[in-house]
């Protein structure tokens, strides 16, 4: 039977999860772009100031000219870097289903965009994955380990440390977040820039990316993404 027009079908299943997932992939998004826009300035700010030096330079009776193409490199080098810094933001709102990357690269990715905040909050970031042979897709790292890392740093005060580890399986990644508390003043937790993230926005993106996430109250989150490269068997 048709439904009229009074009806309401309601989504599949699927859909539903695919939808909870793009909500919660806004929400990172939102709380991510301070650290974005740091990371696409940071290259830009200093080449207003060698462009000073590099005039004053240029207006002395005799330019060192040596000096004056030494400025110029240093432009042309950080202009690179900001065209890279910018490509690269894109590439989280619009990203690429086959681009991969290890263990290790994802972790310092992800804790290089947000360690600034974190630290400045009061969270001591402690990174012990290396040597882990595999690779996983580059927007599952992104979007499960910096949700877990916004999600843990929510629902806990600082000060406390945060120890990333991970294990390699057959299958599947799994990289353990440790919060542990540390001694010191309990932290004022400000009102984030967008939402705070909940456990649910964390379980819809794991789903999302075929992996998957649990927890030992907020102090300890397991998270498990597939390997795109499985490690050779050993």
């Amino acid at each position: 039977m048709m439904p009229n027009a009074h009806q309401v079908q309601e989504p599949a299943a699927g859909a539903t999860v695919a939808r909870l997932a793009e909500a919660a992939r806004y929400t990172l998004l939102r709380r991510l772009a301070p650290s974005m826009r740091h990371h696409l300035v940071v290259n830009l700010q200093p080449i207003g100031m060698i462009y000073e030096v590099m005039d004053r330079r240029l207006k002395a009776p005799q330019p060192d000219l040596a000096d004056v193409h030494d400025s110029a490199q240093k432009i042309n080098g950080f202009a690179k870097a900001a065209l890279n810094s910018c490509l690269d933001v894109v590439t989280w709102l619009a990203p690429d289903d086959e681009m991969r990357t290890s263990a290790e690269a994802g972790v310092r990715e992800c804790l290089g965009l947000v360690a600034t905040s974190l630290t400045f909050r009061g969270y001591n970031l402690r990174n012990e994955v290396q040597g882990l042979a595999g690779e996983v897709r580059r927007s599952s790292m992104r979007n499960v380990l910096t949700a877990a890392l916004l999600y843990a740093t929510d629902h806990t005060l600082a000060p406390a440390d945060i120890t990333l580890s991970a294990r390699s399986g057959a299958r599947d990644l799994t990289l353990m977040l440790t919060l542990r508390p540390t001694d010191g003043e309990p932290s004022f937790i400000a009102d984030p820039p967008y939402r705070r993230l909940d456990w649910t926005d964390l379980e819809a993106l794991a789903a999302a990316e075929s992996g998957a996430v649990a927890r030992d109250g907020t102090l300890q989150l397991q998270l498990t993404l597939p390997w795109q490269t499985a490690p050779a068997a050993g």
